[in-house]
């Protein structure tokens, strides 16, 4: 009986800590597809609004309106998450991400375009939020690192293939066809997202006081703030390195993409691990230091080569430092804060990415592309920079905690 009842207990503990189940297949199946029609876009907007005739201050402008929508809806995302239930404020996002990129096909104005990615912005916000936080639901939390490594290759792999293949579609069809076929996509995800069984809301106590203005969880500040000083570095490589490497005489701008996304990919499969055995002092700081180097690399940009081992240590880099923040991040937050805590994480995430975008339009109209990976890489020298404050700050108070 004994030996029965130690089976059963050890059987509980596997099915506990086991990670791909159905839900956990749906939700990265869901964050593949809207992510290809995401990246499928990425590229092809800057292409498209030079067919509109737009000039590089209003293409990064195009990204950062984008981003900052998204950034401001994440704060609600979040709050609405813990009270709402994470299946209205999914599918919602996704639904409005589906509307708003299929009206591209009708866009024939730069400033409609500006509109619709405006309301692209909310439903990314929407979308992304809510399902980083029903991936952190799904996943044991022993193994959280991994399996938010797992998770985002959906993401990696969507990125491996939609920006080349959008480039690619760019070349064969129009544009109109091509933002319906983003649209299709999403819709996809919409779909598989109505199967997964979603994790019920806790009511809040009816003593339990929430501030008015409840914009971020104050416990993933910190690595969140690491995460923007990183992805400003991608708004200068999603929205202008095409153009670069066309100024350059450099071909090959979609494998660029594809090794980026392969070394991402790759590194999703240990990064994670290595998070949950050793924390995140194992894979920040080897992280950063390739980022800073690809950012080197496409300063100079001499040849094809060059952009490919550019390609390759940035996606290594990008590949150990996010998932490892995300967790960190989900970590520090109490559990009923962990949509906050993914919608601070995500919010920082975007105006990364956004005022990289906007500050590196006008770099690239004052000066020239080049520069703009100079500065990215002064970015990430500040992000190592705050590591090293957080580390002392953290040896701070244990030795006081240690005291008392």
């Amino acid at each position: 009986m004994a030996k029965i009842a130690l089976e059963r207990k050890n059987s509980t503990e596997i099915t506990v800590e086991k990670i791909w189940t159905k839900d956990f297949i749906l939700i990265c199946l869901a964050n593949f597809f809207i992510f290809l029609g995401f990246q499928m876009t990425l590229p092809t907007i800057p292409l498209f609004i030079e067919e509109l005739g737009g000039k590089d201050q209003l293409i990064g402008l195009a990204v950062g309106i984008f981003t900052f929508s998204a950034l401001f809806i994440r704060p609600y995302a979040g709050q609405a998450l813990e009270t709402k239930g994470r299946k209205m404020i999914y599918l919602s996002g996704l639904f409005i991400f589906v509307f708003s990129v299929g009206s591209f096909s009708l866009t024939t104005s730069i400033l409609f375009l500006f509109v619709m990615r405006m309301i692209q912005g909310v439903g990314w916000g929407l979308s992304t939020t809510a399902s980083g936080t029903i991936a952190t639901d799904i996943i044991p939390s022993k193994r959280r690192g991994e399996g938010l490594g797992y998770y985002g290759l959906a993401g990696n792999l969507a990125l491996a293939f939609g920006p080349s293949l959008g480039l690619i579609l760019a070349g064969q069809i129009s544009f109109q066809w091509l933002f319906i076929v983003c649209g299709l996509l999403g819709l996809i995800a919409f779909i598989l997202s109505s199967f997964i069984s979603y994790k019920k809301v806790e009511k809040q106590k009816e003593k339990t006081f929430t501030p008015k203005w409840d914009f971020y969880e104050k416990s993933a500040l910190e690595p969140s703030l690491l995460l923007f000083f990183i992805t400003v570095t991608f708004g200068g490589i999603a929205t202008f390195l095409p153009l670069y490497t066309v100024e350059k005489g450099i071909s090959g701008i979609q494998m660029y993409f594809f090794i980026y996304a392969m070394a991402l990919m790759v590194t999703r499969t240990f990064a994670g691990k290595i998070y949950d055995r050793k924390g995140h002092r194992a894979v920040f700081l080897p992280g950063t230091l390739l980022i800073f180097i690809a950012m080197l690399l496409l300063a100079w940009l001499g040849s094809q080569f060059i952009l490919f081992v550019a390609a390759t240590l940035y996606g290594f880099g990008f590949g150990m430092v996010q998932p490892a923040l995300q967790a960190w991040a989900v970590e520090r937050s109490p559990k009923n804060r962990r949509g906050m805590a993914n919608a601070t994480f995500f919010s920082l995430f975007d105006l990364g990415v956004g005022i990289g975008a906007i500050v590196f339009g006008q770099i690239a109209h004052s000066l020239n592309y080049a520069s703009i990976y100079k500065a990215s890489a002064v970015s990430v020298l500040l992000s190592i920079v705050y590591y090293i404050h957080i580390l002392k700050k953290e040896k701070r108070n244990l030795q006081q905690q240690v005291e008392t």
